[in-house]
C-alpha cells in the first residue's frame, strides 16, 4: 500500500496562514512540510496510516484501503474484531468518527485489537486516544463501550478463514513487489524514485477544487448513523479540550464582517446570506481543523468552553453575528456600516488620502510663494 494526499482537500493547501499539523503531528517520522504544504517519499506506505485518520478533511489515503468501504463492509460481516492482522492495514486509519459510527451501528461490543503494537509508541498512543475519546463521547450516548484486545487470543473460525483470505490477497500484493532491483534498470529507477520527496504544486485545476465546500464521508456517515440512534433521556455539555474532531463557536464584537472566515470554510460550516449581513454556523459540519481561527485577523472566532451533545441529535445552524449592511452614498456598494458617515471603507479611505494630499500640496504652494518673497527663487 502506498499514501496518497488529495491536495485540495488538504487545509493548509486552502491558506498560507492555516497552522494545521495534524498529520505531521501524527506522522513525524514520514510527513514533512515543502513550501507550507505536507510532503512525502513516495515509497511512504501503511507506516504513515495515523495520517489518514488524523486528517480532519481525509485528505490522506492508503491505496487498496478506503474507510468508507471497511465500514460497510464490517457491518456486513459476522466478525465484530477489527485488527491489522485479520482485516484493515493499521488500526490508526480509523478517526474518532468512524470508530464512533461503528460502535453505533452494530448491536453486538467490537473488539479492537492493539496487542501488535508497541505501547510505548507514538502509534500506539494515538490509537489509545482515539479510542478513549470516541468512548468518551459514546458514553454520553449510553451506548456500548469499544473495547482493545491487548492479549493474544484465539481466533474463531470465522476470524480465521476472513484472515486467511486477507494473508492470501497480500500475499499475492508482495509478489508483486519490487526485487532483484539491480537485474533491471526500470525496477532500479523505480526504487531510486521511490525515495525522492513527493512534492505538491497549487495548479489552476487545484485551486479551483480548494475553493469548493466538501463534507467528509465519515462525517456524512456519522450524522446518517445518528438520525437512527437512539436519543438519550438527557443532553450532556462535553468539556471543549476533551473533543478533537467537532466544536461550537461564538463571535465576539471585534469581528469586521471581513467575509474570508465563512469563504474559506472547507466544509460550509460558517456561511452567510445573499446580502453578507450575518454568519451563520453548523456545529455538525465543523471539522474543529480551526482555519476559521488562523485566517481571523481580529482574532474574533471563539470556541465555546463546552459542547452540547444535543447537535448530535437535534443540530442548528446558529446565528453567531449580525451587521447592518448600507450602500455606499460615494460607489453605491454595500458595506458594514458601524455609524457615522454613510460611506465604505474604502471611499473613507481614498477620501483620507484625497484630503492629505490636498494639505500636502497647500503646505508645498505656501513654501514656493515664501520663497519668492524671501528672494531665494
Amino acid at each position: 500500500m502506498s499514501l496518497h494526499l488529495e491536495i485540495a482537500s488538504c487545509i493548509r493547501a486552502k491558506s498560507k496562514f492555516s497552522n494545521c499539523t495534524k498529520c505531521l503531528d501524527a506522522c513525524p517520522d514520514s510527513i514533512t512540510l515543502v513550501d507550507n504544504l505536507p510532503s512525502f517519499a513516495n515509497n511512504t506506505g501503511v507506516e504513515a496510516a495515523a495520517c489518514v485518520g488524523a486528517c480532519p478533511t481525509e485528505a490522506f489515503s492508503l491505496s487498496d484501503f478506503s474507510t468508507t468501504e471497511f465500514f460497510f463492509t464490517f457491518l456486513d460481516s459476522k466478525v465484530r474484531l477489527i485488527s491489522p492482522k485479520l482485516n484493515v492495514p493499521c488500526l490508526s486509519v480509523f478517526s474518532v468518527e468512524h470508530l464512533m459510527a461503528l460502535a453505533l451501528s452494530c448491536d453486538d461490543e467490537i473488539t479492537l485489537d492493539i496487542s501488535s503494537y508497541d505501547e510505548a509508541s507514538i502509534l500506539y498512543e494515538q490509537i489509545e486516544a482515539r479510542i478513549e475519546e470516541a468512548n468518551f463521547v459514546l458514553s454520553a450516548f449510553s451506548v456500548k463501550r469499544l473495547v482493545t484486545n491487548s492479549d493474544k487470543e484465539p481466533l474463531s473460525k470465522d476470524e480465521k478463514k476472513e484472515e486467511a483470505e486477507v494473508t492470501s490477497r497480500r500475499s499475492f500484493l508482495g509478489n508483486a513487489s519490487l526485487k532483484g532491483v539491480i537485474k533491471h534498470k526500470m525496477t532500479f529507477d523505480e526504487a531510486v524514485e521511490a525515495d525522492e520527496l513527493k512534492r505538491f504544486d497549487l495548479d489552476r485545476a487545484t485551486i479551483a477544487k480548494i475553493r469548493e465546500t466538501n463534507v467528509p464521508d465519515k462525517r456524512k456517515i456519522l450524522f446518517t448513523i445518528l438520525k437512527q440512534a437512539n436519543v438519550p433521556n438527557a443532553f450532556e455539555i462535553l468539556a471543549e479540550e476533551d473533543i478533537t474532531f467537532i466544536s461550537q463557536k461564538f463571535v465576539d464584537e471585534s469581528c469586521t464582517n471581513c467575509q474570508i472566515c465563512y469563504r474559506i470554510c472547507p466544509t460550509g460550516a460558517l456561511s452567510s446570506d445573499t446580502k453578507f449581513s450575518i454568519i451563520h454556523f453548523d456545529a455538525m459540519l465543523c471539522l474543529k481543523c480551526r482555519l476559521c481561527h488562523d485566517v481571523c485577523e481580529p482574532e474574533a472566532i471563539h470556541l465555546q468552553p463546552g459542547f452540547e451533545i444535543k447537535e448530535f441529535f437535534e443540530p442548528t445552524q446558529r446565528t453567531l453575528a449580525t451587521f447592518t449592511i448600507k450602500r455606499c452614498n460615494e460607489c453605491g456598494n454595500n458595506f458594514t456600516y458601524t455609524g457615522g458617515e454613510q460611506a465604505c471603507p474604502r471611499c473613507l479611505e481614498e477620501e483620507e488620502e484625497a484630503m492629505f494630499l490636498h494639505e500636502n500640496a497647500k503646505k508645498m504652494k505656501a513654501l514656493l510663494e515664501s520663497d519668492k518673497e524671501d528672494g531665494n527663487i
